[in-house]
């Protein structure tokens, strides 16, 4: 198969430095120590009290995961906001668009090349999360399902700052746009449904000072719907399920007051990874359309 030659060249670049390693060497080191020392309370606790605490090693597991996760939404748009916008300001985009390569060669050699070096970070680290597999109540699903919402998040976060790279010449203005688009989708839609729900309860205590209080919902409504898009509200299921016996949408229907139980709230975690990833490819469309139309 056909290597990527824009993938090649970053992955040989990056692999060449010194910084690659010593981030990898500072991120797992970090959280190995939290790790043992999170274990070492917990067996430090059984000691005292003679009773095993099963949820300090659910706690770590959670832990370990969120730091992950959250390096994902914060790093990816970073690295690849300035994916294009940096090869117009070496001047060298035009230079690889006069070689074989067409735009989409070039737009998703830039995405593969910084998902291959997340997800290096991501499986280096599933040592220190499979550290509590020996005292149970995460499984394999679990995890394999940890690692489907990790890429689909780093794919939607990576194709964002692509997007936001390719309509913004320079790098400063890519990333700036990049995260506030990245905040649009993790605060703002959790904000948008925390201030109706806010305004509805408002509402409802005038009413019943009034009582007149009938037909007047208390919950955000149909705008639950926008957290499809949000990964944190992805992820927050993912972990849920080590807490929820497995009913995540009982934690979805009754966010912001809703009480919902239809298949799309059933079925939240893979509507809203499958919903993310399709925008994630529009996202990257749209990049190599902006490329193309940028140096025709």
């Amino acid at each position: 198969m056909k290597t990527n030659p824009v993938y090649k060249r970053e992955c040989m670049i990056s692999v060449r430095s010194f910084k690659l390693a010593l981030v990898l060497l500072v991120f797992n080191g970090i959280l190995a120590l939290v790790a043992l020392l999170n274990m070492y309370s917990a067996l430090a606790q059984v000691r005292l009290t003679a009773e095993v605490q099963y949820t300090g090693f659910l706690d770590l597991y959670m832990f370990v995961a969120s730091l992950e996760f959250l390096m994902l939404i914060l790093i990816m748009p970073a690295v690849t906001a300035g994916s294009i916008s940096g090869e117009r300001e070496r001047q060298t985009l035009d230079l690889m668009l006069t070689t074989c390569m067409t735009p989409a060669d070039i737009v998703l050699g830039k995405l593969e090349a910084a998902l291959g070096t997340m997800f290096l970070m991501v499986v280096s680290s599933l040592p220190i999360l499979a550290m509590v597999f020996v005292y149970g109540g995460v499984t394999a699903s679990d995890l394999l399902l940890l690692v489907c919402c990790f890429f689909a998040a780093a794919v939607f976060m990576g194709s964002i700052g692509l997007c936001c790279s390719a309509l913004f010449r320079r790098t400063t203005a890519a990333t700036v746009a990049a995260y506030a688009v990245t905040a649009v989708l993790t605060a703002g839609t959790y904000g948008i449904n925390f201030l109706v729900t806010y305004i509805n309860q408002m509402q409802i205590g005038a009413y019943l000072a009034s009582a007149e209080s009938g037909g007047v919902s208390s919950g955000s409504g149909s705008l639950l719907y926008v957290l499809l898009v949000n990964p944190i509200a992805t992820f927050a299921q993912v972990i849920g399920r080590l807490t929820a016996g497995n009913q995540s949408w009982v934690q979805v229907g009754t966010w912001f007051g809703n009480q919902a139980d239809n298949p799309l709230i059933s079925h939240w975690m893979g509507v809203s990874m499958a919903l993310q990833m399709v925008l994630a490819v529009l996202f990257v469309l749209w990049t190599v359309r902006s490329v193309e139309r940028g140096n025709a």
